[in-house]
């Protein structure tokens, strides 16, 4: 009897490993999948699918989903996470991979009659109904079926037996009778299932997703204010250092040793890097946002100032030397 498999989006959260076991009870063949980017990386989804014994694979979609947070379909939550469109995004790669093969790269296979599964038979995730008020309620997910063209192959088993059976339910694929019918933000019944999984190496149920950070969503929508063709680097700068704005001029001060050695490994052609030579303290870096206009003295003179400041131990010193360079 040919062997059912499932692709399943991994975070590595309770929901997701939940659905994996839930699957894997009924002998069905998991391959977890994690679509990482610049606002989210694999390292939680990597150390739970390690714990239950399953190997991970590890996709990029950065800059598709750069475009989308730049101008979402569906619009933002309270911060600049336009979780209906990635999470349509990550279903429409895992429908490829799904009709591609498991080797890693997102292809489709065409055969003689048309496209050829080779991967899988459906796609499962860990949403629960209700779990979140905005992007998990019924009608958002399914709005997230149909927009990602996976309408009867979608399965999320935490919650199916309060949604419409899909394909696989119906050819005797997957039992539904073994499926649940959790819903609502409570975890008590995903807690009391990880108990009889004896699954307790869960992470807490903290978001991962650096859109949803309020503070993190102020610079990103000031970046794209100023600069809408932003690309991965600027998106790498927003994490680290302290930032100000001259105009389309960006300055950003380093806060630590590890933050200084970034900000030169991620400065491009054009920028400005400015040190002290004679005491330690940040690395700062000037980017100019601006097709013609120059760094003014105004400019580097703030940049200094902020340098100096920053160093708690030049701020009332007058000998300080800088020692100002060009990548």
């Amino acid at each position: 009897m040919k062997k059912v498999k499932a692709l399943v989006l991994f975070s590595g959260g309770l929901d997701s490993i939940l659905t994996a076991k839930i699957l894997m009870e009924q002998e069905i063949k998991v391959f977890p999948i994690f679509f990482k980017s610049y606002f989210f990386g694999p390292e939680i989804a990597q150390k739970s699918a390690k714990e239950i014994e399953l190997k991970l694979k590890v996709f990029d979609i950065s800059r598709e989903q750069l475009e989308i947070v730049k101008k979402p379909k569906f619009g933002y939550g309270q911060s600049m996470n336009p979780c209906l469109d990635c999470h349509i995004l990550m279903l429409k790669k895992a429908k490829e991979l799904m009709k591609g093969n498991s080797h890693g790269r997102i292809r489709i296979s065409r055969a003689k009659r048309g496209l050829r599964f080779l991967h899988a038979d459906f796609v499962a995730t860990g949403e629960v109904l209700g779990e979140r008020p905005m992007s998990q309620n019924k009608r958002a997910l399914e709005l997230v079926e149909k927009e990602s063209s996976l309408s009867g192959y979608l399965l999320r088993p935490l919650s199916a037996k309060l949604l419409k059976p899909t394909i696989s339910e119906e050819k005797g694929l997957v039992n539904r009778e073994k499926l649940l019918d959790i819903k609502g933000r409570s975890r008590k019944g995903q807690i009391e299932l990880a108990k009889r999984f004896k699954i307790s190496f869960y992470p807490t149920p903290a978001g991962g997703c650096l859109l949803t950070d309020l503070e993190f969503g102020k610079k990103l929508k000031e970046l794209f204010e100023k600069y809408p063709k932003c690309q991965g680097g600027d998106i790498e700068l927003l994490k680290i250092g302290r930032h100000f704005w001259e105009g389309k001029i960006k300055i950003i001060v380093g806060r630590s040793r590890q933050e200084n050695l970034k900000m030169k490994k991620l400065a491009k052609k054009g920028d400005i890097l400015i040190e002290m030579e004679n005491y330690p303290g940040p690395t700062t870096l000037i980017r100019n946002y601006y097709k013609k206009k120059k760094i003014s003295e105004k400019i580097l003179e703030k940049a200094k100032s902020l340098t100096k400041f920053y160093s708690t131990k030049t701020r009332d010193k007058k000998d300080v030397r800088f020692k100002i360079w060009k990548k």
